[in-house]
């Protein structure tokens, strides 16, 4: 194993930007999440390394990147989602097949002793089979967070086509009872993404699936609303949809990306027009794409795209904006050896500029943002 502190003398660089690549592990078998967290509340983010062929969880501890175990005998881990409402916890999916048959789809929540450097503390508290992403919402306002349970596909489905309806659930904290959001997709459901959709301090959630963009929003009555942003790539099922999808921003205006059709070769960019979302395929060349995340990572206003795919040759990809519109974008290498999983961008040395982290292979990797050159 090359050790933690290893500095890659590699350089990424875009317009305005300059990466440098720091290794962090490279022997996480079948490497698939990264989570930002500050983990032992040194007001430093550490990162969370989730990989599905290990029986271990593991986070590592900035800026030394020592390693620690979170959880033990563990199977088929595969989303952790993290948050502290003045107790810290990790809501963990493991048991996980592509096949929802064999899936147990085990759901539990994990809280550390005294120190987060010794193993947590774990609680099963669902099982509902291919349970797939994990993530936190604040749905009502309140700054108290549910966390959100998505199914890759339903109980019964089976592929290629998954026909079947897909049961969305999230959980209260304290409680941890399964209440229902939505069982009306069908087929894969892929990428979810949290987002104060209309600015009124109320998380909705995106979903990313073969039935394209949708909009799930909890209202003041309690009840679920859905609505179709975007129907994805426009091919026959099960080939079409979308696989992840992101929220960015070109200057005051919004745009939405996704990876499309599910594990597919797309790159599209989604603006707001009098026709409703006009999709706009700005890559096609991926092979298995499933890393994406938009953030300003050179402070001009305007946000790029990050993009990783792990089929043959997998690379990880920044994208920039020509036009303020969104019309026109540029692509560029962050790396040429990373089929990325998932990345995540957050300030990770405190230099005020915000890093790469992504994971993928057998690795995670962080990219030290070194501004213009």
């Amino acid at each position: 194993m090359i050790p933690s502190l290893f500095l890659a003398a590699a350089m990424a660089a875009t317009p305005g930007l300059t990466f440098r690549e720091h290794l962090v592990a490279d022997d996480l078998k079948a490497a698939y999440q990264v989570v930002v967290a500050d983990l032992n509340k040194d007001g430093r983010p550490d990162l969370i390394g989730l990989a599905s062929g290990m029986t271990e969880l593991v986070w590592f501890e900035n800026p030394g990147w020592q390693r620690h175990v979170i959880a033990r005998g563990i199977s088929g881990p595969i989303n952790v989602a993290y948050w502290d409402d003045g107790a810290p916890m990790l809501v963990l999916a493991t048991g996980f097949s592509m096949d929802p048959s064999k899936s147990a789809g085990i759901v539990s929540v994990l809280r550390p002793g005294k120190d987060p450097r010794e193993l947590w503390d774990i609680q099963e508290i669902d099982r509902l089979p291919a349970s797939h992403r994990i993530r936190f919402a604040d749905i009502d306002g309140s700054g108290k967070k549910v966390a959100l349970n998505a199914p890759l596909a339903g109980a019964h489905a089976a592929p290629p086509d998954y026909r079947d309806k897909v049961t969305l659930v999230y959980y209260r904290p304290g409680a941890w009872k399964r209440e229902l959001i939505s069982d009306e997709l069908e087929g894969i459901l892929h990428g979810v993404f949290i987002t104060d959709w209309d600015g009124d301090g109320r998380e909705e959630i995106l979903t990313a699936s073969f039935q394209g963009i949708h909009l799930f929003k909890y209202g003041k009555d309690g009840r679920w609303s859905r609505t179709q942003i975007a129907a994805g790539n426009p091919a026959p099922w099960p080939k079409g949809g979308s696989s992840d999808i992101a929220v960015g921003k070109l200057g005051k205006s919004r745009f939405l990306c996704a990876l499309e059709p599910w594990h597919g070769n797309e790159v599209v960019v989604y603006r707001e027009g009098a026709r409703g979302w006009e999709r706009n395929v700005i890559d096609s060349t991926l092979d298995g794409s499933h890393a994406l995340v938009a953030a300003d990572l050179n402070g001009d206003g305007a946000d790029e795209i990050v993009a990783g795919y792990r089929g043959a040759s997998g690379r990880t990809y920044i994208y920039s904006a020509d036009t303020p519109d969104g019309t026109r974008w540029t692509r560029h290498s962050l790396d040429d050896a990373m089929p990325a999983a998932a990345c995540a961008v957050a300030d990770l040395n405190g230099d005020g500029r915000p890093d790469v982290a992504c994971i993928g292979g057998s690795s995670l990797k962080w990219y030290e943002n070194l501004g213009g050159r």
